[in-house]
């Protein structure tokens, strides 16, 4: 009778974890070792790194037939994930270590060819769907830490083949890894360091008080850019849940670094060459782009209008429905994408749009067609716009310094918690930007203010429920439990006022 030896793993969906269960099966035939069951290349060529892993220990292969099937067989296995699990269940197969032992485990790890375990993308989702699939996790030493954050779930983090053989044969004892810790928070300048500007700093405070889409546009040199560095200093820590989503994410792109969980909102700033794929995912294996890896963070594209317009197109639906989806012949992989859009741009491709001395001749035209590669569509779903002008000499070397990022911060804190209470009590999202009208206290004059704005400025639907959603943030700021006629008039102040272009 053959016996079948069976040990779990996972490949991924997004950040779901999908049980793939490794089934090895050694037979009596012509010598062979063969991987089915929709392998990648990096999977097919986990028989040579196992092969090599088991002669640096003193084993071979029986000289029989070996099968390793990975099943379900009609869903793609990718990555070099899927060693730990073959040679594990080869050597069950072997009958070297136990079967009984190695049920209880999913396994996850890259081989080298002496053993070692290597570090590999994706080991928290992997823990997360072992715990609740009631099995232990056994992966890399460096990732113990990571897995150790999924919870009440048994981690081997052997540094070895070796040392995973020795525990399970009762001649070494694994010691159970301790979470790895919180990421350190990367230093963010302050927004006092910043000379007047008092225009574009409220923006920024209100950005950040209700998470949302926010454009600046000024000349070269303005302080665009500076502003918006000085934004993640003034964000509140992400909540648990949140901490776990995003790390889940950065996990599966391979970038926690050490394993420690990300409590930070992040900031990610491709630079204006960045393709589709680049920001909003996809390639070979579909790995998460830009805007999922700034989940519940902010994304910043500086030079808005440089970037390829199919790129800015594609950031249309995840900007509206906070997830992107990468289609492959294969599969639909949807990653998560809440993100918080900042971006900078000139006026116009010199630059200095409206200023007589320095202007090119082609204005307004220059201004015209460089703004015009910001489509109508995605310049709605922009919240702010700011014209940012620069600082005098005069302003820089005498204006005081401005409220320090500390105390803007507090009052982003106390909006963004005002905002969440309010949320949990209706059962809706958890920032302004995702709020439902329907469920704000809307006073009647501000309702008649935004209904008029609608008629007048020839807002789209889109346009008018974000102007409620700023206005229910700038409510926030001042401690409102009201929506004001003040507030939705300062939110249409800022909407849409880009020079040379019209509302």
């Amino acid at each position: 009778m053959t016996v079948i030896t069976r040990v779990q793993s996972f490949a991924f969906s997004g950040i779901e974890a999908v049980p793939v269960e490794v089934q090895v099966q050694i037979s009596s035939g012509l010598p062979a070792f063969l991987v089915v069951g929709l392998p990648d290349k990096a999977v097919g060529e986990a028989r040579e790194r196992v092969r090599a892993a088991l002669a640096s220990m003193g084993l071979a292969l029986p000289p029989k037939r070996v099968l390793i099937n990975l099943a379900p067989a009609d869903l793609l296995k990718e990555g070099s994930h899927f060693d730990l699990p073959i040679a594990l269940a080869v050597l069950g197969a072997m009958e070297i270590v136990s079967r009984e032992d190695i049920a209880g485990y999913a396994a996850f790890g890259e081989l080298s060819l002496d053993g070692t375990l290597n570090p590999v993308a994706g080991v928290l989702p992997a823990a997360i769907g072992a715990s609740g699939r009631d099995l232990g996790l056994i992966c890399a030493a460096d990732q113990g830490g990571e897995a150790a954050w999924a919870g009440r779930i048994e981690v081997l983090a052997p540094s070895s083949l070796l040392a995973l053989i020795n525990h399970f044969r009762g001649t070494q004892v694994l010691e159970p890894p301790n979470p790895a810790g919180i990421a350190a928070a990367g230093s963010c300048p302050d927004l006092a360091d910043v000379r007047g500007m008092e225009s574009a700093k409220r923006a920024l405070e209100i950005a950040g008080a209700g998470a949302h889409n926010l454009l600046f546009v000024g000349p070269p040199g303005a302080g665009k850019s500076m502003l918006a560095a000085r934004l993640p200093g003034l964000l509140p820590d992400l909540t648990p849940r949140e901490a776990l989503e995003v790390s889940m994410i950065h996990s599966v792109a391979g970038q926690l670094d050490g394993g420690r969980l990300v409590m930070r909102p992040p900031f990610r700033e491709p630079h204006h060459s960045a393709s589709q794929a680049a920001l909003t995912g996809g390639g070979a294996r579909a790995k998460p782009g830009e805007v999922s890896l700034a989940h519940r963070g902010v994304l910043f594209l500086d030079e808005l209008p440089e970037f390829p317009k199919q790129a800015l197109e594609a950031l249309r639906q995840p900007l509206e429905t906070g997830r992107t989806t990468v289609a492959r012949a294969l599969a639909h992989v949807t990653y998560p994408a809440r993100f918080q859009l900042v971006a900078a741009m000139n006026p116009c491709r010199c630059g200095f749009l409206g200023d007589a001395a320095r202007e090119c001749g082609r204005a307004p035209r220059c201004g015209e067609d460089y703004q015009m590669r910001i489509s109508g569509p995605l310049l709605d779903r922009i919240d702010l716009v700011v014209e940012v002008q620069p600082a005098s000499a005069a302003e820089l070397a005498r204006a005081p310094r401005g409220e320090p990022s500390a105390a803007v911060a507090a009052r982003v804190c106390h909006a963004r918690q005002t905002g969440r209470a309010r949320a949990d009590a209706n059962e809706g999202e958890a920032s302004n930007a995702e709020a439902d009208p329907r469920a704000m206290a809307l006073h009647p004059d501000a309702l008649n203010l935004a209904e008029q704005a609608m008629d007048r400025l020839r807002l789209s639907p889109r346009g008018y429920t974000r102007v409620l959603r700023v206005a229910r943030s700038i409510a926030d700021l001042a401690g409102s439990g009201t929506v004001r006629r003040v507030d939705v008039a300062e939110a249409l102040a800022f909407r849409h006022r880009m020079p040379g272009r019209a509302a």
